[in-house]
């Protein structure tokens, strides 16, 4: 700011991580307009009491109409965010009719938003000079002499002043009070203790002076033996470093020396201490260079065609068969990118194949590669915002390939030139709760478009919404029909349950022809997976009595019984109770369990197969950080010979010793009264059978099943995806479903079911009155109340044409003139475009 801006008032316009649709403007102090600018965080007050970090949109010299509050502090040295990464923020806004503010909430680790729990305290070391303080501090002080901890509620009742934060503001600055994580930022650097040699022995005349003088006497000659020691670990090769500084942690793990005998050199002088901020992640050097990786004749085909895609089309559709290779060339194009300086996003659907895929991908990227996921801790998720920002307080190289689930997206890219979606038909990539309801590919092709580099949606199951933006023209393809190293896509059976009842071919939960496919892999020391879309141990505890089934208090959906706890479990609201002996109704003893979930197949495996190693992989045994990648090494190294899981085996994971995979009921997936279930059950079936027959080996697939005519079955089993997206675009043609036209889904939510019901009504009849014939509904989904709240949906049908904004205009207006009527301001509306 110049000289002539002294005479100028500044204000800002300021984004707060809260569902409100506008930005907020505050005043900006004198003090603090030097260091005030777009992009860096600053301390606001909001409401009577509350303090919040917001983000500066804009700084200007407009002056509101009504008196705005003062900016109370400035946290940041530079911007934590982007321009282009703001623009990405409100596109999805905008899109999924959401609020600005919910996608930052949604994107800032919350390390890095503050938001004011009101209580403060006392400093522990404050000096108790009062005569620094005002009157108002005085009299805070003073109270807080006598209490622990006050909110702001009770300070502004007790000082009687309405401006009380920068009276607490004052406190805080004269260190006085602490604020209990509201104005302190909670991310802290990790520091590790390391030590080294003091300035006087850090150089060899010096040192071995040193070593002769304790030499010299019997009493201090282990202290000689103790720097020796020391200096074996400084040593580089031959070379000794006089000046290394090792930490702490790696000195305590030598046994020759004593942690006391340490303690003597540093109580001496001979060693000192010092802090270091060091990094939380895991870095990795590369062992192999991209250049060893030799594509096949149909991958270097593949490798040229997409390179020829992008020169005609921003987004390519690769399409290629489980095990067709399509990670080296990945890796290939990943190469090219990062020689060109360029940033690479590779989004994957699930953090267990992150887990997996990161391990290939350092081997050839090294340091450059990091890994972004919602299992980091919040500090670790600090640190690599960082680095992709190039924002960082500690000596490594910035991240150039970030390899991560759906919130990687969200990162404050500078240069990116490549985004690589895997499996991009997965329906994780949409987000369902909170808001922004984001799909992370259609949102990725939008963040391609801000920063100019090629999006590449890779798949061996197209979605239809893909597939049908390729015969519209608007996205390249490139198949990839071979599998690599000659591999032979697996054989498929299906077992007709019905009939293997009837002939008594049924053991527990497996067919004879299962249990006789998997003894034979055993025996040949491979490896098998089966799929089971459901954890727990049973579906459903049932009365033979009276027919009464456990049901959830707080949802519509029956308690799910898990064998390991011995409870009966909620998995909408985590409602449990213990399992009861006898009929809550009619309290008969004749109850029994029914259905079957990865539980119970763990359980029946053991008694079949006692000298199998059996591991489980659902939501229930991978609930901790390092779960996913503990189970996923085991079975990679052949350290588990069965592994049972829901939908995570089937995404994507590469083993090379998997000949079996059982898919032990696949109704479950065909019966789902979705329209996207017939398109999803060929996705999932076909990707969980693309696990066998990797890397040589003859794979088999059994499918069990009590529609073995099922048409999607037929398709998985001719590998017909043509054949299976023609049917079903025929079918959304006919009833008007994506990708033909856009469907926006309206959830009303309420405790009381008469409240929702009316509601409903009453929304009905605004919707259409604008837009006639395009609205379906109310009407109550497959789970009518969860989490105590009575649901009602609507689906409206949009053209897929140039008017979608104007469109949700109208929507925008129906639904706040809803929410404006007194009836039912209490009634939840959510939003879920391409629901």
């Amino acid at each position: 700011m110049d000289d002539n801006d002294l005479i100028k008032t500044y204000f800002v316009d300021v984004l707060l991580p809260l569902p409100v649709a506008t930005l907020f403007t505050y005043r900006v102090p004198k003090e603090l307009e030097s260091s005030v600018s777009f992009g860096k965080r600053v301390i606001v007050p909001f409401g009577r009491s509350k303090l919040y970090t917001a983000l500066v949109i804009r700084v200007h010299t407009d002056t509101p109409k009504t008196v705005a509050k003062y900016v109370l502090d400035v946290m940041d040295p530079r911007p934590i965010i982007s321009e282009r990464q703001l623009s990405l923020w409100k596109w999805i806004a905008d899109y999924y009719m959401c609020t600005l503010g919910e996608v930052m909430a949604c994107a800032l680790p919350s390390a890095l938003k503050l938001a004011s729990e009101t209580k403060i305290k006392l400093r522990p070391d404050f000096n108790g000079d009062l005569t620094i303080l005002n009157e108002y501090e005085l009299m805070i002080v003073e109270a807080l002499a006598h209490r622990e901890a006050m909110t702001v509620d009770e300070v502004t009742k007790l000082v009687q002043v309405q401006k009380i934060l920068p009276v607490i503001k004052s406190l805080v600055e004269k260190k006085v009070i602490l604020t209990d994580e509201e104005i302190r930022n909670p991310y802290m650097p990790k520091k590790e203790t390391y030590i080294r040699l003091a300035d006087e022995y850090a150089s060899e005349p010096p040192f071995m002076a040193l070593l002769d003088a304790l030499s010299a006497s019997s009493k201090t000659a282990q202290q000689s033996d103790a720097l020796l020691a020391f200096m074996m670990q400084a040593r580089e090769g031959n070379v000794y470093n006089f000046r290394a500084a090792i930490p702490k942690s790696q000195l305590m793990k030598v046994e020759a020396v004593t942690p006391a005998r340490w303690q003597t050199l540093l109580k001496k002088g001979y060693l000192i201490t010092e802090e270091r901020v060091v990094s939380r992640l895991v870095d990795c050097s590369s062992e192999d260079k991209v250049s060893n990786i030799l594509l096949s004749p149909a991958q270097q085909r593949a490798f040229d065609d997409i390179k020829a895609q992008f020169d005609d089309h921003t987004v390519t559709l690769l399409y290629g068969v489980t095990g067709s290779g399509k990670t080296e060339i990945y890796i290939k194009l990943i190469a090219e990118a990062l020689q060109k300086g360029q940033q690479v996003l590779y989004l994957l659907p699930e953090i267990a194949l992150t887990s997996q895929i990161v391990n290939r991908l350092r081997k050839y990227f090294g340091e450059k590669v990091g890994v972004y996921h919602s299992r980091f801790n919040e500090y670790e998720r600090v640190e690599i915002w960082s680095r992709v920002l190039q924002d960082q307080g500690f000596d490594t190289s910035k991240y150039q390939l970030i390899l991560g689930a759906r919130s990687a997206l969200l990162l404050p890219y500078q240069n990116l030139g490549l985004i690589i979606v895997d499996e991009e038909h997965d329906a994780s990539y949409k987000q369902q709760d909170p808001a922004p309801r984001y799909h992370a590919r259609d949102s990725a092709i939008m963040l391609g478009n801000i920063h100019k580099s090629k999006v590449l949606l890779g798949t061996a199951t197209p979605s239809l919404e893909s597939f049908y933006n390729v015969e519209q023209g608007k996205y390249g393809l490139v198949t990839l029909m071979e599998r690599f190293a000659d591999s032979k896509l697996p054989d498929i059976w299906t077992v007709n349950m019905s009939e293997a009842h009837k002939q008594h071919k049924v053991h527990g939960v497996f067919s004879d022809f299962l249990i006789e496919k998997m003894s034979e892999a055993l025996d040949r020391k491979e490896q098998i997976i089966l799929f089971q879309n459901r954890r727990g141990y049973a579906v459903r505890m049932i009365c033979h009595t009276c027919e009464t089934m456990p049901t959830c208090k707080y949802c519509d959906v029956t308690l799910t019984y898990h064998k390991n706890t011995n409870l009966l479990k909620c998995h909408y609201c985590g409602y449990a109770i213990e399992v009861p002996h006898e009929c809550p109704t009619c309290h008969s003893t004749d109850i029994s369990m029914k259905g079957f979930g990865t539980e119970k197949i763990e359980e029946a495996l053991a008694e079949l197969f006692p000298d199998a190693r059996v591991a489980r992989m659902d939501l229930d045994t991978t609930r901790s950080k390092n779960a996913y990648q503990r189970i996923i090494t085991d079975f990679e190294q052949h350290r588990t010979d069965i592994l049972v899981g829901t939908q995570m085996v089937t995404k994507g994971l590469d083993f090379d010793r998997v000949s079996v995979v059982g898919i032990l009921n696949a109704d479950a997936l065909l019966s789902f009264p979705d329209f996207r279930a017939f398109e999803r059950a060929f996705q999932l079936l076909a990707q969980v059978s693309g696990r066998a027959g990797r890397k040589g080996l003859d794979g088999k697939v059994i499918i069990q099943t009590y529609q073995p005519k099922h048409p999607a079955l037929q398709y998985v089993e001719t590998n017909d995806f043509r054949a299976m997206y023609d049917s079903q675009i025929q079918e959304r043609r006919d009833f008007h479903f994506p990708p033909v036209v856009r469907v926006i889904k309206l959830s009303l939510k309420h405790p009381e079911d008469k409240v929702v019901k009316d509601a409903a009504n009453y929304l009905a009849g605004l919707l259409r009155t604008e837009f006639p014939r395009r609205v379906l509904g109310p009407e109550y989904p497959l789970v009518a109340r969860i989490q105590n709240y009575f649901i009602q949906d609507f689906w409206i049908k949009l053209p897929k044409d140039n008017h979608l904004a104007e469109y949700k205009q109208k929507l925008q207006a129906i639904i706040d003139t809803f929410r404006q009527e007194k009836a039912y301001k209490k009634v939840r509306c959510v939003i879920n475009v391409d629901a």
